[in-house]
């Protein structure tokens, strides 16, 4: 190797080293940036051809981000904070009005609403999750395509109520009743738009053991004179066996339907649970334990909701977004998708801890969280940076030692060329 050779071979070494030293400097500022990746330097020999063969020539050296290590998760204060345990990205846009084609990927989920109700993270970035159904169900048929993403919007979810599906009525009838004996109660249920009606009910004991159950039309909850609608069938027969526990009902099971709305709801479909036959869960017809007469103990529920206001939002650990209501519904909005890559080492970094696709990190492919090669989501959590503050000041260590014996090398060969020059002379 010549004089030349070997300074341009510590060049390459202070060069190296300079760059290894940005590298630990990068990892430091970053030490608590959420999602961050710690970078490492590579080093690889650089040689040149000679006669005798190959020659050392010098150092060559690159920063390289370790996209596959997990940050430490911790929990956070905020509803819409999300770590991701595992190998996936968040789609992100940086505007509400992005196309595919602008996506970026991150790591940082620091996602808040902002004022207009978008799911936006720390650095400015809009999360994207498909739309889903009332059951969960993403509405897309291709979720595999970015296009059919959008922003997560939480002003677009507006008050919500819920249809009553079911009645479920408890109630003991006086076994000591006369044949011909009425008794009479009601119940409500809720409508799809949110209103309340009041059904009426007779219980007639037509035989020894058996009853007629006449249902009434609805009417306004809220003014009982006037008819909301119309219900059939309006008879139902009970009949129990001799020990007072239910024994049949006709029709079963007890399916009614309330058609013709006043308030211009969707018809309802509903089922009567009066309890299971041979069993005391529901309806049954023992003598009465009170002076009264009557119905005694009639318990309704009813699975309907009166209209709600948004209260807050939960997102589980598949990546589903689920609507909370102050009337008690819960409703699946948005199903937040994660990106994976063949390389994701590959990845562009770009300014706000997101990453550009590009060909060295391959193809983007969306998963549902819960996918092995995806990961899981932890709400209310965001996950830490990977800089190990002792391993980068011992690394700091080895590239100043480094530095400055390469230095050295320079200030030997510039005395050897002085030497030289001087032998010339």
């Amino acid at each position: 190797m010549t004089l030349s050779s070997a300074l341009s071979t510590a060049v390459s070494g202070l060069t190296a080293q300079s760059l290894a030293l940005s590298t630990i400097s990068k990892n430091i500022a970053n030490a608590s940036t959420t999602a961050y990746k710690t970078s490492v330097t590579d080093f690889q020999t650089l040689l040149t051809d000679s006669t005798g063969g190959a020659s050392g020539g010098g150092v060559t050296a690159s920063s390289i981000q370790s996209m596959g290590q997990q940050g430490q998760i911790a929990t956070s204060a905020t509803d819409t904070n999300v770590a991701i345990d595992g190998s996936g990205f968040f789609v992100v846009a940086g505007s509400a009005t992005a196309s595919a084609s602008d996506f970026v990927y991150t790591r940082d989920g620091s996602f808040a609403k902002d004022s207009n109700g978008n799911l936006v993270n720390d650095a400015g970035y809009y999360l994207e999750g498909f739309p889903t159904d009332p059951s969960g169900a993403i509405i897309t048929s291709n979720s595999s395509d970015l296009s059919n993403l959008t922003p997560i919007n939480l002003s677009n979810i507006g008050g919500t109520a819920k249809a009553t599906t079911q009645i479920n009525m408890s109630a003991n009838l006086p076994a000591n009743a006369a044949i011909g004996d009425t008794f009479t109660t009601s119940t409500t249920i809720i409508d799809s738009l949110g209103v309340s009606h009041t059904i009426g009910q007779s219980w007639n004991k037509t035989a020894a053991n058996a009853w007629t159950l006449t249902l009434a039309d609805p009417t306004l909850t809220s003014n009982p004179a006037v008819t909301s609608g119309t219900l059939s069938p309006n008879t139902v027969s009970v009949t129990f066996d001799t020990s007072g526990v239910l024994a049949s009902t006709n029709p079963t099971p007890v399916a009614l339907a309330i058609t013709g709305l006043s308030t211009g709801a969707a018809a309802s479909a509903i089922t009567l649970n009066l309890g299971s036959a041979g069993k005391t869960d529901g309806i049954t017809q023992f003598s009465s334990t009170s002076s009264a007469t009557g119905i005694e103990n009639p318990t309704f529920t009813q699975d309907g909701a009166l209209y709600g206001q948004l209260t807050g939002v939960t997102i589980d650990t598949k990546g589903l977004v689920t609507a909370s209501f102050d009337n008690g519904v819960k409703l699946p909005v948005y199903q937040i998708p994660l990106a994976t890559f063949a390389n994701p080492n590959g990845l562009t970094a770009v300014t706000g801890s997101v990453y550009s696709q590009n060909q060295a990190a391959g193809n983007v492919s969306l998963r549902l969280p819960g996918d092995s090669s995806a990961g899981t989501l932890q709400a209310s959590a965001l996950e830490g940076s990977t800089t190990d503050i002792a391993g980068e000041f011992n690394r700091m260590i080895v590239a100043q030692q480094a530095y400055s014996a390469a230095s050295q090398v320079v200030t030997t060969v510039k005395s050897m060329f002085d030497t030289l020059t001087q032998a010339v002379r």
